[in-house]
């Protein structure tokens, strides 16, 4: 079952987030096998509307359009071979970005402007049609964020069902379960009888009421399926993998979705005489709707009428007797057919539908009257039309029947190892739609509804209540050798992990008090007003810490001031930012060194530390979870740290921490009188990478390219990094700076940085040619954008 999350919140809307949602589903037992965006990750399209096309003057298929986006127009290049005046499409306006980090910009297509693009459904990732441009309706708000318009903030959750729950596939059975996880109100589709309006029918025969207890028709007379389906419809059925053919067979695939009961609409005018379900004769023919003929056997159910089979009942309807542009009266089907009687059939014959996978797992044997009255008002609200009586054929016999169930708490708590509150057990059952009544204390009798036809025995009952209640919750024994293991994500570094690798690099851990000296707060954070302690241990001791910051250095002097002059320190606690009742408290990871880089030895230098030894460490912590890429340093400012020497450090735009040398002002308050520098990261950002996997090895040999690179001094590495990995092309492996040189024998306005490149293509052996071009094109895409040249 998939289906989409904006339309389970239409019915039910527990105030948790998608996440929560999604687990919470899975935890009850209806797994979660994949949550897939509506759309591709895209911004700055709208709606725009086609105003006039004309003929490219160099091009035979290009058209060159103007396009309105309701302010103002634009001329658009088009190749689409479906772009015309009065058209609604999607248009990705200048500035626009695509999936893939594609920007839309102003560009030339033999000779003409386009100012933009106008898009396919493919290009947005909405679907993979890309025949032409994906067109809206006649209605849609020119101007309006696609986006806004399609309601692409969706996404479409696909479960992994088992056998037993046939009553989750329908948006109507979800949302009665989501209702009773969290006790949410559900607001159901009112479905009023649609009034007759004609007095034609077609007699219905059931010659087999085993198989087919419940039969219902209606004849829908003066019907316009040239009528498109409209798109919110459109939409709710793609995302739960329904292609839209045509307004009479989307309404079907609409209300089985929606309702959960499959149903068939047929040519009124391919019927001859009335309709009969019946056992098929052996050997007898029928051409499908997929257009492949079939045999038919002696055992198999088929809706026919007086002269042939017209459908495989509760699998796949006949080509020939289905609806077309050409309909103008249709006969509706809505049935119940017995689960046991469908079992394997479609199988058989080499067929798997959306229908027979509800029909065999089970379908409300009571839903198909308000199935059939919501599909008549969908379906004249579409295409128009008028409806006639509804004719019903029920052996009552034949309809299952569940007796009800006695429970009992001692039973209750044998299996779930608990006593639950007898309140509880009701409101659970309740929630269910299932009927409660006490028979005394501990005792219940508990009738079950027909969409509920998994549930036969007492202890069908307690399961339910143990997934309600949650299984996570339930009381847990572990073996006297405690051998429960324990779970470890693996896209995620734990601290003791982070711990080791800053032991390993010559780190010491520190644990300093979250209370500090409120003097010391207002040297680190100026101007801003700590959380006092009510009741402080000491005066020095009475505001709450916004940053790791001030107990290190308070560590780090106490080590200088004992001859330590080689010092590594970090910690990891909380800081407390705010006042209440708005206190955010927040993980956080820092870190400070001092001192000579490497420790005293006979081959080991004495120099210093500086901010690129920090900023190698703080680079290790952060690849430590495999998510480095996402990270970057960018000019800062901290009160605490020296202008100029300060990078906050953002991950996709956040603001996560702070590297630099500490404010010289603050060195010299506290006595300071060697460089030091600090970092200081959200752990729970620096904790989060993503899962290792692999790619292939190549079998063929590298080649590699060094380039000596004068740029001017203020142009930022990364910056030029970034630019020759844009255009170093796919088979680049390994890009390294390895040089950064400003002195004598260049400008002194200029820097040379020397990079290292490595391409190795996966399937062949790259020649020489391919890697001077693509290092031209890396220095002509240097030099138009730094004005970088080769250094001689």
């Amino acid at each position: 079952m998939k289906f989409s999350e904006q339309w389970l919140r239409g019915w039910v809307n527990p105030q948790v987030s998608r996440d929560e949602l999604v687990a919470r589903l899975s935890m009850v037992g209806l797994e979660v096998d994949s949550v897939t965006p509506a759309a591709g990750n895209f911004s700055g399209v709208v709606v725009g509307e086609v105003l006039s096309t004309e003929p490219h003057p160099d091009a035979d298929k290009l058209r060159v359009c103007q396009v309105s986006n309701g302010a103002e127009s634009f001329q658009v290049v088009c190749g689409a071979p479906n772009v015309r005046p009065g058209l609604k499409i999607p248009f990705a306006m200048i500035g626009a970005e695509l999936s893939g980090d594609f920007t839309i910009k102003k560009a030339k297509l033999r000779g003409i402007e386009s100012n933009g693009m106008l898009c396919s459904a493919s290009e947005l990732q909405i679907s993979e049609d890309n025949n032409g441009l994906m067109e809206l309706a006649a209605d849609a708000p020119v101007g309006e964020s696609i986006r806004t318009y399609l309601g692409l903030d969706d996404v479409s959750i696909e479960l992994g069902l088992t056998p037993n729950r046939g009553d989750c596939l329908s948006i109507a059975g979800l949302a009665r379960e989501v209702g009773a996880i969290y006790a949410a109100e559900v607001s159901p589709m009112l479905v009023e009888p649609v009034a007759a309006g004609h007095d034609e029918v077609r007699p219905v025969e059931v010659s087999a009421p085993q198989a087919c207890p419940r039969y219902l028709g209606r004849v829908i007379q003066n019907v316009d399926l040239s009528r498109p389906t409209p798109l919110w419809m459109v939409e709710r059925l793609r995302r739960s993998d329904i292609r839209s053919i045509n307004a009479a067979v989307d309404v079907t695939n609409y209300v089985m979705l929606e309702q959960g009961q499959p149903m068939h609409a047929f040519d009124l005018a391919e019927i001859n005489g009335g309709i009969r379900v019946r056992m098929a004769e052996e050997g007898e023919k029928l051409v499908l709707l997929d257009g492949q003929e079939v045999s038919l056997r002696a055992d198999t159910l088929v809706i026919a009428d007086h002269q042939r089979a017209l459908a495989i009942a509760g699998v796949m309807g006949g080509e020939h007797s289905g609806v077309s542009n050409a309909t103008r009266d249709v006969f509706l089907e809505s049935a119940f057919f017995d689960t046991i009687a469908l079992a394997g059939k479609a199988r058989s014959y080499g067929l798997h539908t959306d229908s027979s996978h509800r029909f065999e797992r089970g379908v409300d044997s009571q839903l198909a009257r308000k199935a059939m009255e919501r599909a008549t008002a969908l379906l004249i609200e579409i295409m128009g039309g008028e409806a006639g009586p509804i004719i019903e054929v029920v052996s009552e016999a034949s309809l299952p029947r569940v007796a009800p169930i006695t429970l009992r708490a001692e039973r209750i708590a044998q299996m779930l190892g608990l006593e639950m509150d007898s309140a509880e057990v009701e409101r659970l059952l309740r929630a269910l739609g299932l009927t409660v009544s006490s028979q005394g204390v501990g005792l219940w009798q508990v009738g079950v509804p027909s969409h509920r036809f998994d549930i036969t025995l007492e202890v069908d009952l307690i399961e339910e209540l143990g997934r309600l209640y949650g299984y996570n919750r339930l009381p847990v024994r572990y073996p006297q050798a405690r051998l429960a293991p324990q779970a470890k994500a693996e896209a995620r570094s734990e601290l003791p992990a982070l711990r080791r690798l800053l032991v390993a690099r010559g780190y010491q851990e520190a644990i300093t008090y979250s209370f500090i000296d409120p003097k010391l707060f207002e040297l680190f954070n100026p101007g801003v007003e700590p959380l006092q302690l009510a009741n402080p241990i000491s005066a020095d001791m009475s505001a709450m810490r916004s940053s790791l910051w001030p107990g290190l250095v308070k560590a780090l002097q106490h080590n200088l001031n004992r001859q330590q002059s080689r010092v590594r320190l970090f910690e990891s606690g909380l800081r407390f930012v705010g006042q209440l009742p708005g206190l955010k408290q927040e993980a956080m990871l820092a870190g400070v060194i001092t001192g000579s880089r490497l420790p005293e030895a006979w081959a080991n230098g004495r120099e210093g530390v500086d901010f690129y030894d920090l900023k190698a460490d703080v680079e290790a912590l952060l690849s430590h979870a495999g998510a480095v890429e996402s990270f970057r340093f960018v000019p800062g400012e901290h009160p605490a740290l020296h202008p100029g020497q300060t990078a906050q450090v953002e991950r996709d735009g956040r603001l996560v921490g702070f590297i630099g040398a500490i404010h010289p002002e603050l060195a010299r308050s506290l006595g300071l009188e060697q460089p030091l520098y600090l970092f200081e990261l959200v752990l729970s950002e620096v904790a989060q990478g993503r899962l290792p996997k692999f790619s292939e090895l190549s079998r063929f040999p590298e080649v590699r390219r060094d380039l000596a690179l004068l740029v001017g001094r203020d142009v930022a590495a990364e910056a030029v990094l970034a630019t020759i990995r844009e255009a170093a092309g796919e088979w680049l492996t390994d890009l390294r700076l390895f040089d950064v040189y400003h002195g004598k024998g260049i400008d002194p306005h200029r820097k040379s940085l020397a990079v290292g490149l490595t391409w190795q293509h996966p399937s062949r052996t790259l020649n020489d040619d391919e890697v001077s071009s693509t290092t031209q094109n890396i220095l002509t895409s240097l030099e138009q954008r730094f004005n970088a040249t080769l250094r001689k």
